[in-house]
C-alpha cells in the first residue's frame, strides 16, 4: 500500500519543465533503481541448471536457511492475524494516527474475520494432523501449509522491499509512454502495463497482482485498466511453468508448449476486455489515489524525449530509502496477516473439493462431448483437469500426468496456464484488493478463459506440434 503520491504527468511536467537540466544526482536516482529492479523482477538468470530470476532465488535461499522452522512461523502469523483482527474488527479500540495502518489492516469485515479464524483453525489441523486427514494429507493440507503458504510468505517479503524499484523512480513512466498505443489498441490498457506483464511473466502471477493492486490504490489506473490486468496478464512464472510441463512428462516439449501459452495467451487478452464482465466495470479511478493517468504525448513531441521526461518527474518525487523501507513493511504485513489465513483456508478446501469429492467430475460432464469432437483422447479424463486449475493451478499438472495421450496432456498443461485465475493463491489476493471484482466474476472470467483458449490450444497442438 503506497505511501508515497506522486505528482500526477499532466502537473509535474509542469512544475519540472524539460529535462536540460538534470544532474548526475537525478540520473543517478532515475536508473540505479530501476536497473536493479529490472534485473530482480525481469532479467532471466541461470542458477543451478534452470532460468529463474533473482527474486525467487532470495526467496528460495531464505525458504531453505528457515527449512526447520517456516511452517512453525506460518502458524505465528495466522495466530497474530486472527487474534488482533478479533480484536480491531469486535472490540473497536480507539488507536493514535501513527497506528492507522495497524487498525486498517486487522479491522475488516465479519466476512474476512471469519476467514482469518478458518486459515488459524484450519492451519492449526494441518500442523498437529488433526481432525479429518482430507483436511490435513498429503495431497491437500500438506501442499497448501508446507509448499504454498511458505512460498507466499518468503516471495512476498523481497517482493515487497524490491517492488518500489520498478515502480517508484521513473520506469514505468518510461515504458508506459513507449507502449501505450500498442497496449490500449490490443488489450484496452496503459502502456506502463507492460511492467505489470512481465512482472506476472517471469516473476509470479501474485507479484503482478501487488504490483497492479498498488498502481490502482495510487491512482495510475482505473477499475477497469485494473481488473483487465490481473485477469489477463497475471500469469504463473516462466519457470514454474517448465515445472508443470517436467510433471506432466512433456518437458522435451517446452518451447512449443510455452509458445502456445503465449499466442493462447494474447489472443485471449485481446477478447476479454471487450466483452462482459470486465467491458461492464466502470473506468473510475480509486477515490484515495491521488493520481490520474497521463500518457497523451503533446504534439511536436517524441514517444522517446515526452517518456524521458515524465522519467525523470517521478525520479524527483521517489520516496528516500525510507520512505521505500516503510512502503515495504506495509506491503509485507498485509501479504503476511492480511492473505495468508484465507490463502490457507481457501486454498485447502478448494484442494479437498477436487481430491476428494466427485463434484468437479460432474461439473465437467458436459466438457467430454466437446474434447471428443476436438478430437482429444481419453476426453472423460481429461474435463475435470480443465475445472481443476480453478482451484490450484498445479492440480490439472496432476491429473495430466495419469494420461496416457501426449495430445491430450499438452492441451491440459497449455490450457491451464492461460486459464490464470486459480484461488488458491491469485483469486484471493484479487479478492483481498480493492479492485472491484467479486467471486463471480472470476468465476465468470475463469470460464471464458477456458472457452477462448482451449480451441485455439487445440488447433496449434493438431496442426503446428502434433
Amino acid at each position: 500500500m503506497p505511501i508515497d503520491k506522486a505528482d500526477p504527468p499532466d502537473q509535474a511536467s509542469k512544475i519540472h519543465p524539460g529535462i536540460t537540466a538534470l544532474d548526475r544526482k537525478l540520473l543517478f536516482k532515475l536508473t540505479v533503481p530501476s536497473l536493479i529492479g529490472v534485473f530482480a523482477f525481469l532479467f532471466p538468470v541461470v542458477h543451478e541448471g534452470q532460468y529463474t530470476i533473482v527474486m525467487a532465488i532470495l526467496a528460495n535461499m531464505l525458504q531453505e536457511a528457515l527449512s526447520e522452522y517456516i511452517a512453525s512461523i506460518v502458524i505465528g502469523i495466522l495466530f497474530v492475524s486472527a487474534t488482533a483482527t478479533a480484536y480491531f474488527t469486535l472490540i473497536k479500540p480507539a488507536s493514535p494516527p501513527r497506528t492507522h495502518f495497524i487498525k486498517e489492516l486487522f479491522s475488516v469485515s465479519i466476512p474476512w474475520l471469519l476467514l482469518r479464524w478458518a486459515g488459524l483453525g484450519i492451519g492449526l489441523m494441518i500442523y498437529f494432523s488433526w481432525g479429518p486427514e482430507w483436511i490435513w494429507s498429503e495431497r491437500t493440507g500438506q501442499i497448501v501449509l508446507h509448499d504454498l503458504a511458505t512460498a507466499i510468505i518468503t516471495i512476498f517479503l523481497f517482493a515487497a522491499l524490491l517492488l518500489p524499484l520498478l515502480t517508484e523512480f521513473g520506469l514505468m513512466e518510461f515504458i508506459g509512454t513507449l507502449f501505450r498505443n500498442l497496449f490500449r489498441k490490443l488489450f484496452c490498457i496503459p502502456g506502463r502495463a507492460s511492467i505489470d506483464t512481465l512482472a506476472s511473466w517471469l516473476s509470479s502471477a501474485p507479484v503482478g497482482v501487488l504490483i497492479t493492486a498498488q498502481q490502482y490504490e495510487s491512482g495510475y489506473y482505473s477499475a477497469r485498466h485494473s481488473a483487465v490486468i490481473v485477469t489477463n496478464f497475471s500469469i504463473v512464472s516462466l519457470p514454474f511453468t517448465l515445472v508443470v510441463a517436467e510433471f506432466a512428462g512433456l518437458g522435451h516439449m517446452f518451447l512449443q508448449y510455452y509458445a502456445t501459452v503465449v499466442v493462447a495467451g494474447v489472443l485471449t487478452a485481446i477478447v476479454l476486455p471487450r466483452i462482459p464482465p470486465l467491458s461492464r466495470i466502470s473506468n473510475d479511478y480509486y477515490p484515495a489515489g491521488g493520481n490520474i493517468l497521463n500518457e497523451e504525448v503533446p504534439a511536436g513531441r517524441s514517444l522517446v524525449s515526452w517518456g524521458a521526461e515524465q522519467a525523470i518527474n517521478k525520479a524527483r518525487t521517489a520516496p528516500n530509502l525510507a520512505g521505500v523501507m516503510k512502503s515495504a513493511i506495509r506491503n509485507v504485513s498485509d501479504i503476511w496477516f492480511g492473505l495468508t489465513p484465507p490463502l490457507i483456508a481457501i486454498a485447502t478446501l478448494g484442494l479437498v473439493v477436487a481430491e476428494f469429492t466427485p463434484i468437479l467430475t460432474w461439473l465437467s460432464l458436459p466438457l467430454v462431448p466437446i474434447l471428443e469432437l476436438m478430437q482429444l483422447p481419453e476426453a472423460d479424463k481429461a474435463a475435470p483437469a480443465f475445472l481443476l486449475g480453478f482451484a490450484e493451478m498445479f492440480l490439472p499438472a496432476v491429473a495430466a500426468a495419469g494420461i496416457e495421450s501426449e495430445l491430450t496432456r499438452f492441451v491440459i498443461i497449455a490450457v491451464s496456464i492461460t486459464q490464470l485465475i486459480y484461488m488458491s493463491e491469485v483469486g484471493v489476493l484479487i479478492l483481498k484488493s480493492k479492485i472491484p471484482l467479486n467471486f463471480l466474476n472470476l468465476v465468470t472470467i475463469f470460464l471464458l478463459r477456458t472457452a477462448i483458449s482451449l480451441p485455439v490450444v487445440v488447433l496449434i497442438a493438431h496442426f503446428a506440434v502434433f
